[in-house]
């Protein structure tokens, strides 16, 4: 290894890279953050759509929450 002339006499510290459990948790976290999130969004137009009674917006909004249902 060669130490780069621009750092002299600075001291270098190595960056670990995350471990996997941590970057895996992380993962996990943001999975069910967006997935939360997007199904709260659909759920919200297709109460808006009940309300202003729009049967074709609540069809096409019940068929894009078909995935929200296997919990």
């Amino acid at each position: 290894m060669r130490r780069n002339p621009g750092f002299r006499n600075r001291e270098i510290t190595a960056k670990r890279e995350l471990s996997f459990g941590i970057r895996l948790a992380s993962r996990l976290l943001l999975d069910e953050l967006s997935y939360q999130f997007n199904k709260e969004q659909i759920d919200r137009q297709i109460n808006l759509a009940i309300d202003n009674n729009d049967r074709q917006e609540f069809n096409r909004l019940s068929e894009k929450y078909q995935p929200y249902t296997w919990e």
